[in-house]
């Protein structure tokens, strides 16, 4: 996919794998930024329920508002060079370690955790006030930018549900 161009988008690199699909780097060639696209794998587009979850987090993420939540930039389509539909998501690139990493590099100091876990805990927040429970909250689906900024990203799993 590295060069290869989804609407407006230029795929730069590879940046991981998750279960509902694989992220790249890009280059928004309209607005000159750097974004982050999640293309569905080809498989799970077959699936209708898979391509409704995929939908269905574009939905999600795109009625989320909030500094510790990856936004949602566009969503789309194209079709392949072989002719089936790819499907993405464009969303802010969020450069940083996720806390896996964090983890990983040993304990983190009481002051410094108790500033991740007051965003953490803000962005879930403003997402249980829109009615959406993320379901896939674990330290690969946090990251944690350079400046200290805690975003919570990967949506796929959320389900929205009706207020009392």
């Amino acid at each position: 996919m590295i060069d290869r161009t989804l609407g407006h988008f230029k795929i730069t690199a590879h940046l991981g794998e998750g279960g509902m699909g694989t992220v790249y780097r890009a280059q928004d060639t309209r607005l000159g930024r750097e974004v982050a696209i999640k293309l569905l794998p080809e498989a799970f587009a077959q699936d209708p329920d898979r391509l409704a979850r995929f939908e269905r987090e574009a939905q999600v993420v795109a009625g989320l508002n909030h500094p510790n939540i990856c936004a949602l930039y566009d969503v789309g389509n194209t079709l392949s060079e072989d002719g089936s539909t790819l499907h993405y998501l464009v969303m802010e690139l969020v450069e940083g370690i996720d806390l896996t990493e964090q983890i990983a590099n040993g304990p983190t100091p009481v002051k410094e955790a108790s500033l991740i876990v007051k965003q953490i805990a803000a962005a879930l927040e403003a997402a249980h006030e829109n009615n959406i429970i993320h379901r896939d909250l674990k330290p690969a689906n946090i990251k944690l930018t350079a400046d200290g900024i805690v975003k919570v990203l990967d949506f796929g799993l959320a389900k929205a549900w009706d207020s009392p």
